[in-house]
């Protein structure tokens, strides 16, 4: 089975003058199968955001290979990324970045009129992403008229609507009380275990990282740990 993510030897290191640069990644090897759910954590400084950001086609390599379900894209061209970044990834972030002026469906409509999706299509799709983080009745909904976990999962329907490769969370719980951070959690683990979605979350909590299936661990731009975590239960 062709992995979703295969990195070889990647490095990014960012310039500084009068010095050789920082190395924020040093020759990292990585691979991520279909349906994998994997954390990655780290100290700030340690690498796991640079990681997430080359992975997620936002950034480039300085050296090393990059295989995305099996093409190499460490030298696209900018609008090549674009392209890809629309079509294959889908992305959660810790601030929701939902428009507020539109309603919750035209939010999860966004990634199908930038992938060129047709119009007769996308509002039955963006419907359907809705119902399956259980916000179907919600769909008219402007941000604002949401609570922080609710906006979450507008977020996760808009990341999933053109049922993506990978599904990249960055500190997805991070604005969230306590409750809120569960759900959201148990969203993305049932996306992984009943429609065998691949996950990568980026976050500095244990407890959230314990919801996946597998933790990677970063320091000073190297993985010092890559361990299976213990299986939990769906709620």
């Amino acid at each position: 089975m062709t992995p979703v993510v295969e990195v070889r030897g990647l490095r990014k290191v960012y310039p500084l003058e009068g010095s050789a640069g920082v190395v924020a990644l040093n020759a990292v090897d990585l691979t991520i199968a279909p349906g994998e759910f994997v954390a990655v954590m780290g100290p700030s400084g340690s690498g796991k955001s640079t990681f997430m950001h080359i992975v997620g086609l936002l950034d480039r390599p300085t050296a090393g290979t990059y295989l995305f379900a099996g093409d190499d894209v460490s030298h696209l061209s900018s609008d090549a990324l674009a392209d890809l970044r629309s079509r294959a990834l889908g992305f959660v972030f810790q601030a929701y970045n939902l428009l507020p002026r539109t309603t919750a469906l035209e939010n999860v409509e966004l990634p199908m009129i930038y992938a060129g999706v047709p119009a007769a299509v996308r509002r039955p799709a963006a419907m359907g992403a809705l119902d399956a983080v259980g916000l179907s009745k919600f769909a008219e909904h402007q941000p604002n008229q949401l609570s922080g976990g609710q906006q979450q999962r507008v977020a996760i329907a808009r990341s999933i609507v053109n049922q993506p490769n990978l599904i990249l969370a960055d500190e997805p719980t991070g604005a969230l009380d306590t409750a809120s951070s569960e759900d959201v959690m148990a969203l993305l683990r049932r996306l992984n275990e009943e429609r065998g979605m691949t996950v990568m979350l980026v976050t500095h909590e244990p407890d959230v990282a314990a919801h996946a299936k597998r933790l990677v661990t970063f320091r000073d731009g190297n993985i010092v740990g890559d361990v299976a975590t213990k299986e939990r239960v769906l709620a």
